[in-house]
Formats: structure tokens, C-alpha cells, sequence
């Protein structure tokens, strides 16, 4: 069993609220999770009116195929995402 992990954290610079931002964040995750099936979460900086941690996981058996899915997810956060993205890792974990 592999579990692929993607780490990237969301830098929001126009954000005028945290209500703001747990909005972005929330549609960002949404739209992720239907898109691709995988579990995603906000896994740190809740309080922080800026920055936003996110983290993404998929278990498969290839590591190729999970760190692959994981690269189109990356992919298609920056596209949607309103702020710039930083400080991305993706991994594999083996079980």
C-alpha cells in the first residue's frame, strides 16, 4: 500500500476577513475533493488571516500513479486558487 501526500499552503495577500478565507479555502477543497476523489483538509494556520496549510492524501498500490494524481490536483489549484501557492511536497509514504 503507498500513501501519496501533497503539502502546499495557500498565500491569501487580499483578504480582508478570516470568514473571507475559510470561504476560499472551503470552495477550493470542495472543488478538489469532487474533482478528484481524494481526502484533502485545512491541516494548519486556521487562525492566520494570510496563509492557509493544506494537505492531500491518496492510497493506492503505485506510488507513480498516486504522486501523479497528486501533481494534477497541484495543477489545478493554481489555476483556481485566487492567492499564489508556496512551499508545495509531494511524497509517497510505503505500507
Amino acid at each position: 500500500m503507498v500513501v501519496s501526500i501533497l503539502h502546499f499552503i495557500i498565500d491569501l495577500p487580499d483578504i480582508d476577513s478570516i470568514k473571507e478565507k475559510r470561504q476560499i479555502v472551503c470552495s477550493v477543497k470542495d472543488r478538489i475533493q469532487r474533482k478528484f476523489k481524494i481526502s484533502i483538509a485545512e491541516v494548519d494556520l486556521q487562525d492566520s488571516l494570510r496563509f492557509a496549510q493544506i494537505g492531500a492524501v491518496i492510497v493506492s498500490n503505485s506510488k507513480k500513479y498516486g504522486e501523479s494524481v497528486l501533481h494534477k490536483v497541484l495543477h489545478f489549484a493554481e489555476e483556481t486558487v485566487p492567492g499564489r501557492i508556496r512551499d508545495t511536497t509531494i511524497f509517497s509514504e510505503f505500507y
